[in-house]
């Protein structure tokens, strides 16, 4: 048996029988009194393992266990991985947790606001829409016309400012000092399409609702309207 090294052996686990009373180790498992074990315990460079997720190699524990069964003499080797001082936040190379990273929000255009004036609050403007007779400066025209993008572009004067905004044509030089982002801001709207720029700073704010008193037409996109 000593001299056949190549021979393979298979190990199993024995449990204790139901009986307890009539329970023989030696039964079980002959010899079992005799074996003996050596314990030794190195560190050895040939059980590292390269950690994937920080590139590092953590030392090895390798504990030789030398047992004997009868005349079998054979060796059990164990491996214990040591504890590594670093993480795989200090590593070069780490690989941040996913659910450490937090999604990036779009913060909303910031948008200026000014003063207002005197007796241009939002409630002045809503008691000057339900009083004022003609905002939009119709003259007793209908306010349900066509109207071209060049003949928004014509009204950029003071008392007759037109602008686009959602497919409809407002004059908005009314509402100039009732803007509470300032004439300045207002004036960017002037002659031309705002519905971006409007979009970008407020779109949740209702415009037919702000400016229905203001309404001079509908666009024309058939008409030079883009």
């Amino acid at each position: 048996m000593e001299s056949e090294k190549d021979d393979d052996f298979t190990f199993c686990q024995v449990s204790a029988p139901i009986n307890q009373d009539d329970f023989d180790e030696q039964t079980v498992v002959p010899g079992i009194s005799n074996i003996t074990i050596n314990e030794e315990v190195s560190s050895s460079d040939s059980g590292e393992q390269i950690n994937p997720w920080n590139n590092t190699i953590p030392p090895v524990s390798i504990t030789v266990k030398e047992e004997k069964i009868g005349s079998l003499s054979f060796n059990v080797i164990s491996t214990t991985q040591k504890q590594s001082s670093a993480t795989p936040k200090q590593a070069g190379n780490s690989v941040k947790d996913p659910a450490d990273q937090k999604p990036v929000a779009k913060k909303p255009a910031a948008r200026a606001k000014v003063p207002f004036e005197k007796g241009y609050s939002p409630m002045d403007w809503l008691k000057l829409t339900r009083t004022h007779p003609d905002l939009a400066g119709l003259n007793g025209q209908s306010n349900r016309r066509l109207i071209s993008m060049s003949e928004v572009k014509q009204h950029q004067t003071e008392g007759s400012m037109w602008t686009v905004l959602q497919g409809r044509v407002y004059n908005i030089s009314p509402y100039m000092k009732f803007h509470p982002g300032g004439v300045d801001m207002l004036m960017k709207a002037v002659g031309k399409d705002c519905t971006s720029l409007f979009n970008k700073y407020h779109a949740w704010v209702n415009a037919d609702f702000l400016l229905e008193k203001c309404l001079v037409g509908i666009l024309d996109e058939n008409r030079g309207g883009k």
